[in-house]
């Protein structure tokens, strides 16, 4: 590290009370997606006290909030999220299942470490730029509801990313690596049929199902399943089934459907597929519908020459280390789950030579976290599932690392994770994405040729445009 760059790491290790102290806070709270009040009050308040110009409630969204230091370009956006899911509450620290709340919340995919290793990063960079009087901006964005609501997708929407000459984000995993590839895009929305109650067995005729309308939709997905392109995906949940009584015509049923495909444009013309079925469920039983927009997220666009500064810049960082006390609660919550054959990191899926050189590193490392860096890959790669980071790939170049805060082959959105996400191994990913984060960046504001390169590349990825799933009067909401 050049002294420079050193300045942010110093400061990063100066604030790590601060920081480890906000990641415990974010994890106690578990606010799920768009209620996260105390978790965005904890951020705005403990940048605010850091000299950062605050702004909340973003894009008309109220647990959004950026904060800013700096002056002029380049302007370098880097993403926090915060949001925690529903029935995962856990005790800390546990090698067994245990709720702390009985049926809470908890951060089974670790954003309390995201939000906070994302604020390490720009305090890491305000340091820099004070000592240096180098020109440019770093903003933090607090970015809620990724798990449901997906505020990347709305700030998209508004033209925010746009304003940025790059992003850089992060997600705690079970892998060393530079994250890169495209994923799905993907498009929630709800259905609630209405219909008329009537007597099932004495005055049928007068009845008009709505679950019926819900049932008939759910037959017409599936012929049109068929019909698809091969990395589409369409799920759905009865969220309404209309009562218990059998004797009942029902009156009311919803159902919430997910719409996936690789490409943002792809997923809005198969979503309209689905609208013209839900109108069809509805002509045949003789109900209404009304539709509700629940979020969009975009596929996202790799960026493979900020991908490449990031793999720099986590080579010279090296990777997170462990102490005994602390392999042994890995290797022991690695064993309350099944990892077969399970090799990780993306350059593992779709490589064989990297496959063979991550079985090899595996077998060296000989413990439950992978304490060593991913070869770096930056070939076709495809991940089935969607993040909001796609919106803000799609607007601006864009690029994420992933850090080892979870054992191997840990599951995803697991007690697990939350276990193990309020433990000084959390606090060393947050500490250490914070510095990978923030070295790229300064390397970013100090090199103008970098952004040029990036953008480049990103304005030859998004040739096609941006197509914004996000209809311009929705507002982000949660499923009833």
């Amino acid at each position: 590290m050049d002294k420079n760059k050193q300045t942010a790491i110093d400061a990063i290790e100066a604030k790590a009370p601060l920081i480890a102290g906000v990641s415990d806070a974010i994890w106690d709270y578990a606010e799920l997606s768009l209620m996260e009040e105390k978790s965005a009050d904890k951020y705005c308040e403990a940048l605010q006290k850091e000299g950062f110009a605050v702004e909340r409630g973003i894009c008309g969204i109220p647990t959004a909030f950026s904060a800013a230091f700096g002056s002029g370009r380049p302007v370098i956006g880097i993403l926090a999220e915060y949001d925690a899911l529903s029935g995962l509450s856990q005790k800390p620290g546990c090698l067994e299942r245990e709720e702390l709340v009985p049926g809470g919340c908890g951060h089974g995919c670790g954003h309390n470490m995201l939000g906070a290793g994302a604020m390490a990063a720009v305090l890491g960079v305000k340091a820099y730029l004070e000592k240096t009087k180098t020109t440019g901006t770093v903003i933090l964005y607090g970015c809620p509801g990724e798990e449901g609501g997906a505020a990347k997708a709305f700030m998209a929407r508004d033209g925010l990313w746009k304003g940025l000459d790059a992003a850089i984000t992060w997600h705690p995993g079970d892998a060393n690596e530079v994250a890169t590839g495209s994923s799905n895009s993907c498009i929630q929305t709800q259905y609630s049929f209405t219909g008329l109650a009537s007597h099932a067995a004495g005055t049928p005729e007068k009845g008009r199902s709505a679950l019926d309308a819900v049932e008939l939709m759910n037959i017409g997905v599936q012929f049109l399943r068929e019909h698809m392109s091969g990395k589409a995906r369409i799920h759905y949940a009865i969220t309404d089934a209309g009562g218990r009584s059998p004797n009942v015509v029902q009156p009311k049923a919803s159902v919430l459907y997910m719409v996936r495909s690789n490409r943002v444009s792809e997923a809005v013309e198969l979503q309209k597929r689905v609208d013209d079925i839900a109108r069809g469920a509805a002509l045949m039983t003789e109900t209404t519908f009304k539709k509700k927009f629940i979020d969009g997220l975009a596929d996202t666009v790799p960026n493979h020459t900020l991908e490449a500064l990031l793999y720099e810049n986590f080579w010279a960082l090296g990777v997170p280390a462990y102490t005994a006390e602390e392999h042994a609660f890995a290797d022991a919550l690695s064993k309350t789950y099944p990892e077969t054959g399970y090799l990780p990191g993306q350059g593992a899926k779709n490589d064989p030579v990297i496959a063979e050189q991550v079985k090899a590193l595996r077998e060296e490392c000989g413990h439950g976290m992978n304490e060593f860096l991913m070869p770096y890959y930056d070939g076709e790669a495809f991940t089935p599932g969607s993040t909001d980071v796609g919106d803000v790939s799609w607007l601006t170049p864009t690029a994420q690392i992933h850090v080892a805060a979870f054992p191997n082959a840990a599951p995803g959105h697991s007690w697990q994770n939350v276990s193990i996400g309020r433990t000084s191994i959390a606090h060393k990913a947050v500490l250490h994405a914070g510095k990978v984060m923030a070295a790229a960046t300064i390397d970013l504001l100090e090199k103008p040729e970098l952004l040029e390169k990036a953008r480049a590349e990103f304005e030859k990825a998004t040739a096609e445009g941006y197509t914004c799933p996000t209809p311009a009067d929705a507002v982000p909401v949660v499923p009833d």
